[in-house]
């Protein structure tokens, strides 16, 4: 079984750390390998961000079909970026890290936060979470401050910055489980729930598996109407590389 990790952002730093945490997870008998399109931002934290990703991803999951034979994908920003129109592109199971984690944290907890990165990045998150769970579950997205890159360039900080957070979430917002807004915020999973207390979620974990057993259950993306092929069309300018020679799969 080969799983792709798409990280939508062009830091490879960044790339190389999720697919080290994806590969604590997977089982022995997977091949994970995660690339960053040749296109697209740095980082992700907002919306302009967040679209001008999803060219690049896209382009990553048809990569992944017509050249890589690989059985499954995880997109691995927690905006999500692209997930949808993802799953139009293949048969293929495609999870996204906000999916799979908001999933699993409902399966643990009543109610969950999530923490993540800038401000500005907060109405983003809460539109991700909050179209897969019922009202109610979110106590909170709380955010750091920081973007996304400071917390490669220091991590023991951001570690701190994330742990402030969370706690306040535990106790201010009646928070039973934190889900980590940011794929590059792995290799904090196991350190903060030590010291919290609760569950702490890593989506690209968490999506990983999701992906290993749908692929091991033989599923594949259901073709009957939305996540069809989308419709066959020429696509003009800088975006004549999408156009759709074909509706089949």
């Amino acid at each position: 079984m080969k799983i792709k990790l798409i990280n939508p952002n062009t830091t490879w730093s960044m790339t190389k750390s999720i697919e080290e945490a994806a590969k604590k997870y997977a089982s022995d008998d997977v091949t994970v390998f995660a690339v960053s399109p040749q296109m697209g931002p740095t980082s992700i934290e907002s919306y302009y961000d967040d679209y001008l990703a999803i060219p690049g991803t896209l382009d990553e999951i048809r990569k992944g079909d017509e050249e890589e034979g690989c059985d499954g994908y995880v997109i691995a920003c927690f905006g999500d970026p692209g997930l949808h129109a993802a799953r139009e592109l293949t048969d293929k199971p495609v999870v996204g890290i906000a999916e799979a984690a908001t999933f699993m944290a409902s399966m643990l907890a009543r109610r969950f936060s999530v923490v993540t990165v800038l401000d500005r990045s907060r109405c983003l998150i809460e539109d991700v979470v909050n179209s897969y769970v019922p009202g109610g579950k979110i106590a909170s997205v709380r955010t750091t401050g920081w973007a996304v890159l400071a917390f490669e360039q220091n991590p023991e900080e951001g570690l701190a910055a994330l742990a402030q957070e969370s706690r306040r979430a535990v106790a201010e917002d009646g928070a039973e489980a934190i889900l980590l807004g940011c794929a590059g915020f792995a290799d904090f999973a196991q350190d903060l729930e030590r010291q919290l207390g609760v569950p702490v979620l890593d989506g690209v974990a968490a999506a990983t598996k999701f992906v290993e057993l749908l692929v091991r259950m033989n599923k594949t993306t259901s073709k009957v109407l939305t996540y069809a092929r989308p419709e066959q069309k020429s696509m003009t300018g800088i975006l004549s590389s999408f156009s759709v020679e074909t509706t089949k799969v």
